[in-house]
């Protein structure tokens, strides 16, 4: 039923989902909007496991980077919702939540300028 002779118009999604630069911000926006919609967070993580190893050397650095983020950001949030029985959880939730944005915006500027995380296995920023 179809024309093999008609090529198809390529839709401007097209390669959001694979690995690359556009994928980095893909999963930096959905940790963003995590903030507001958890799920995403996770749309995020599977999206970075999945694209891992398959990009450049320098997109790489950002895949770690998101990955790390989500990693250390659930640990933090762990030891902050312990803490919240002594009181002090609120403090450092916070604390993690401005960590866990510095961190993104960081990659995601770096994403823009198509520059590597300099050092992507970094516990703070």
């Amino acid at each position: 039923m179809s024309d093999p002779n008609m090529n198809p118009v390529p839709r401007s999604t097209d390669g959001w989902l694979d690995p690359g630069p556009k994928n980095v911000q893909v999963i930096y926006i959905c940790y963003i909007v995590g903030f507001v919609i958890g799920i995403t967070t996770l749309v995020g993580i599977v999206l970075a496991y999945l694209n891992r190893g398959k990009s450049p050397a320098w997109v790489e650095t950002h895949y770690t980077w998101a990955i790390r983020t989500f990693w250390i950001g659930l640990l933090f949030g762990f030891i902050s919702l312990l803490l919240l029985f002594v009181a002090i959880g609120f403090l450092t939730a916070l604390a993690t939540a401005v960590w866990a944005i510095v961190r993104i915006v960081i990659g995601l500027q770096a994403i823009g300028r198509s520059e590597p995380i300099k050092n992507p296995q970094s516990w703070l920023i």
